[in-house]
C-alpha cells in the first residue's frame, strides 16, 4: 500500500512552532471558515506539505469522507486543428497543418459513440479544436444523433472556448445558442479553456482565445439555464502564486452565484511538443501542494479532481490524502489528448476493475459515479466484475 498519510489537523493545531498566521488559517478551516486570497497566497508562499495535507485531508473527509468517486466515460475529440494558437497546447495543430492531424464527420463521430454499444459506460465527453465548419448546426446535429442513438448516455460537452467561436459565428447569445444545445441533448459542459484567468498571463499564453470574462460569463450563462459545468486551473507555467489564487476566487465567486460547478480540476502543464517547452515541468510535491490548497480554497465547490492519466495513477492515488475525491473516470484517449503533451499515461484507459483497486489499494472507498455525482456502484463493499481475460495469480505460500 502507498503510504498517504498526512498529520491530522489536531495534531497540527498543537504544534507549537506554527506560525500565528498559519494556526489562524488551520482554524478557520476546522471551523468551516472561509480563508482570505491573501491567507490563500500566503498558503502557497509558507505551508509545508504535512501542514497542508491535513488541511485538505480534513476538509476532503469532512464532505466525502473515504468516499473516491469514478465514472464509466470515453472520450470523443472532433478535431485536433485549431484557429486558435494556444503556446501550452501540445494537442491542436494550426489548420495549414492539417496533414499532423484529424477532422471527423459526424458520421464517422457516430461510429465511435456506437462502438460502445452494449458496454456500461455513462458519459461521453466531447472537445476538440476550434474550426469554422465544425459551427453551431454541425454540433447540435452531433448531439442530437448520439442523444437518438443512446437516449441514457450523458452528454458533456465543449469548453467556452468552441462555445464563444460557434455562437459568434451563428450570430446568437450565449442563451439562445444553449437553448439550441440543450434542445438536442446537451447535458453539462467540462472545464476546459480556463487555463489563467489573469489578463496578463492569459495574453501571453493563450491571448487569441475567448478571454477570463467571456469563459466565466458562458459558464455563469448555463449554470442560469440548467446546464452543470466543471472548472479547471492550468498550473506549473509562468504564473504566480497570487495568479493561482486569483484564478481561485473567480470560480469561487461566480459558484457563489450559481452553484453550478461540480468539480474543480487543477490541470498540470504539461511541456512537451509546445512553445513553452523550455519552462520544464513542476514536481510531484508541487502537484500535492496545489491539490490541496485547492482543496482548502474552493469551499464552495464540492468536488476536487484529479485526472490520473496526465500526473500518473501514482500520483493520482497520493492526492487523494492532499484533498482529492475524485480520479476522473475509466478514460479511452484513443486520440492522445494526453499522452501528445507528454503525460506520465502514454495509453490512457483502466477498467472499472482496475479503477476499484487503485482506489483500494490507498484505504478509500470507490464509488462509481454519473456526471452530476449520482452513485451508480458504491464498490466499498462489493466488487466489480474481473475485466475479460483477467487472471487471478496464485497464491504461494513458503
Amino acid at each position: 500500500m502507498i503510504a498517504t498519510s498526512a498529520p491530522n489537523l489536531e495534531l497540527i493545531l498543537q504544534d507549537p512552532n506554527l506560525s500565528p498566521a498559519l494556526r489562524k488559517i488551520a482554524e478557520k478551516v476546522q471551523a468551516e471558515e472561509r480563508i482570505s486570497f491573501e491567507e490563500g497566497v500566503l498558503l502557497y508562499e509558507e505551508a509545508e506539505l504535512g501542514y497542508l495535507g491535513a488541511l485538505a485531508n480534513f476538509v476532503r473527509e469532512r464532505k466525502h469522507g473515504d468516499k473516491t468517486y469514478f465514472n464509466r466515460n470515453f472520450h470523443l475529440e472532433p478535431t485536433n486543428l485549431c484557429v486558435y494558437t494556444c503556446k501550452f497546447c501540445s494537442y491542436s495543430r494550426l489548420i495549414k497543418q492539417k496533414d499532423e492531424g484529424w477532422t471527423y464527420t459526424i458520421d464517422e463521430m457516430l461510429d465511435q459513440v456506437k462502438a460502445y454499444d452494449g458496454q456500461p459506460v455513462t458519459e461521453v465527453h466531447i472537445v476538440g479544436g476550434v474550426l469554422p465548419h465544425m459551427n453551431l448546426q454541425f454540433f447540435k446535429d452531433l448531439i442530437g444523433k448520439i442523444k437518438a442513438h443512446r437516449p441514457e448516455l450523458h452528454i458533456k460537452a465543449f469548453t467556452p472556448v468552441e462555445y464563444y467561436y460557434m455562437f459568434k459565428k451563428a450570430k446568437v447569445s450565449y442563451e439562445e445558442g444553449f437553448r439550441h444545445l440543450k434542445e438536442a441533448g446537451l447535458q453539462s459542459m467540462p472545464g476546459g479553456g480556463a487555463e489563467i484567468f489573469d489578463e496578463t498571463i492569459r495574453d501571453i499564453i493563450c491571448g487569441d482565445k475567448c478571454t477570463s470574462q467571456q469563459w466565466l460569463d458562458i459558464h455563469e450563462t448555463a449554470h442560469n439555464m440548467g446546464i452543470p459545468s466543471n472548472c479547471t486551473m492550468l498550473y506549473g507555467h509562468i504564473e504566480s502564486y497570487a495568479h493561482r489564487v486569483d484564478h481561485m476566487e473567480r470560480l469561487r465567486s461566480l459558484q457563489d452565484r450559481t452553484g453550478g460547478f461540480n468539480c474543480f480540476i487543477p490541470l498540470k502543464f504539461r511541456s512537451q511538443n509546445n512553445e513553452m517547452s523550455y519552462l520544464g515541468e513542476v514536481g510531484v510535491t508541487d502537484d500535492l501542494r496545489n491539490y490541496a490548497i485547492a482543496r482548502i480554497y474552493m469551499d464552495n465547490i464540492a468536488h476536487v479532481k484529479a485526472y490520473w492519466p496526465m500526473i500518473s495513477q501514482t500520483t493520482a492515488q497520493l492526492s487523494l490524502a492532499f484533498g482529492v475525491d475524485d480520479l476522473d473516470g475509466t478514460i479511452n484517449d484513443t486520440t492522445k489528448i494526453y499522452s501528445m503533451a507528454g503525460s506520465e499515461e502514454q495509453n490512457p484507459a483502466l477498467s472499472t476493475y482496475d479503477l476499484v483497486q487503485m482506489v483500494r489499494s490507498v484505504g478509500r472507498k470507490p464509488i462509481e459515479r454519473g456526471t452530476t455525482y449520482e452513485i451508480i456502484n458504491d464498490y466499498s463493499e462489493k466488487d466489480p466484475p474481473k475485466p475479460q481475460g483477467f487472471m487471478e495469480l496464485p497464491v504461494i505460500n513458503n
